[in-house]
């Protein structure tokens, strides 16, 4: 029998170039798009994000107290990235690489604008969501009292650690929910995986992320454990910093510098 040749794999990998150009694009859409779209994208973001803590909570309150008990729970931090990202709401963090590479390219006076259109609308955005799903859940009520108390469970941690410590944990937040952005371009299939891994690291080192965090907060506002001035002073503005730290100055300089002398 003729010896048949193997044929060689293509490779399927998309090339960091290539992923650069894509999130250039990206950002440059999202900063195109009207203002009530991102408001209500974001408004969406916001309460979609919130099922992390519900998902949490709900893991927190059906576990049995063991030490397997916070790394599984883990997991349920995941929920709202996966439904946030798949159906492509704005989600302020995401935002931190998708809207600042587009500057990196083209520095001006018009650009910067446009990101903060984009950042200050998306934010706000956010924050109402969340605002309405904490009071929905706290005010309103769809859970049980074991419940409710394993969502104020689960949110208590991030109000116990100190200013600096926040800005200093929502560092490494920004920096893996970038990293995430960076990656799905590769992920061909398997979107899916790069969600869950990258927010799984947040919530398995106790990082601080403000969106999921505002939820956090606002729950143990309306429960009437923090007052609203340490909520915002002491957790997201801390959390807001860091994650800027690390999705902007961080990661996309890291990203932009392996392609700078490679894009047009």
């Amino acid at each position: 029998m003729p010896e048949t040749q193997s044929r060689p794999v293509p490779n399927t990998r998309v090339s960091a170039r290539a992923i650069y150009q894509t999130i250039r694009r990206d950002g440059e859409e999202e900063m195109a798009r009207p203002l009530g779209s991102l408001w209500w994208s974001g408004v969406a973001a916001g309460i979609a994000i919130s099922t992390s803590v519900i998902a949490e909570g709900l893991l927190h309150n059906s576990l049995p107290d063991s030490p397997w008990r916070v790394p599984l729970e883990a997991f349920g931090y995941c929920v709202g990235f996966v439904l946030v990202v798949l159906g492509r709401m704005q989600l302020f963090t995401e935002n931190t690489i998708t809207a600042v590479l587009p500057l990196m390219a083209r520095t001006t006076r018009g650009s910067l604008i446009c990101i903060a259109r984009l950042w200050s609308v998306v934010f706000a955005a956010n924050m109402l969501g969340t605002l309405v799903a904490a009071t929905f859940t706290d005010v309103i009520g769809f859970a049980t009292p074991e419940q409710l108390a394993a969502f104020h469970e689960v949110s208590r941690p991030l109000m116990e650690k100190r200013w600096l410590e926040t800005l200093l944990h929502g560092i490494p937040a920004g920096f893996f929910v970038a990293a995430m952005v960076w990656m799905l371009p590769n992920a061909r299939g398997s979107e899916i995986w790069v969600i869950v891994i990258a927010t799984y690291m947040i919530a398995l080192g106790g990082f601080a992320h403000v969106v999921v965090g505002s939820m956090e907060a606002f729950l143990l506002v309306l429960a009437g454990e923090v007052a609203i001035v340490d909520a915002l002073w002491g957790c997201l503005l801390p959390a807001f910093i860091g994650n800027v730290l690390g999705g902007t100055v961080l990661f996309s300089l890291l990203a932009y510098g392996q392609v700078r002398q490679e894009i047009d």
